[in-house]
């Protein structure tokens, strides 16, 4: 895959470029930028190896905060770094800085794990995911945008379904302990929960 090969030259590229930029030097926002360009129009690799060694250690430190693994960090972060080579054509430096677009990519990433994983545990009776904040840095902005969306989203949603959410992901119960309170079937719960992820999935798909 050519674009696995950029990131395992990069990798190759990445300590030589990381010493030279130093231990504590931030390249300011148009070098990032022009970087991002070379990418973008010519497929430049030494500029995509630079991109490499100042993102992808930050990246993964980033995911790390956000609850996941060594390993899953690792694979996310490579994630991450193969769609800014393919993608580079659609960060526009008027919009953002590349940090932010970058960490944006690296949030909907582990957002897309965590819902792997809970899909994964949607099923048994467990107590379910914990909410996980997934703001970036210098994403403010973007972060109150999503929660506008998720708030958007919440509200068409049927009121049964949105009580069911609040319970699971804010209050932290089982299933069964919903069950309880509500007075309802236990499959009834699932197939609710169930129901309300996929209408919540549908409304805020589509980022970058």
């Amino acid at each position: 895959m050519v674009a696995c090969a950029i990131v395992e030259g990069a990798v190759r590229q990445m300590r030589p470029i990381a010493r030279g930029m130093g231990a504590e030097m931030e390249p300011d926002r148009a070098h990032f930028a022009d970087l991002m360009e070379s990418v973008a129009q010519r497929q430049d690799r030494a500029a995509f190896a630079e991109l490499f060694a100042h993102f992808a250690p930050r990246v993964k430190g980033y995911i790390l905060r956000l609850g996941a693994g060594e390993a899953l960090a690792e694979e996310l972060a490579q994630e991450v770094m193969v769609t800014v080579w393919r993608k580079a054509g659609l960060y526009e430096r008027t919009q953002a800085a590349v940090s932010t677009w970058i960490f944006r990519i690296a949030r909907n990433r582990r957002i897309d794990a965590a819902r792997r994983e809970a899909a994964h545990r949607l099923d048994p009776d467990d107590a379910p995911l914990p909410p996980t904040e997934f703001e970036a840095p210098d994403e403010a902005a973007s972060a109150n945008e999503r929660a506008a969306r998720v708030r958007a989203a919440l509200e068409h949603l049927p009121g049964e379904q949105v009580s069911l959410l609040r319970a699971a992901y804010y209050e932290g119960l089982s299933h069964s302990e919903i069950a309880a309170r509500a007075k309802l079937p236990l499959g009834t719960v699932k197939s609710r929960l169930r129901l309300a992820f996929a209408r919540l999935r549908a409304d805020l798909d589509g980022e970058v």
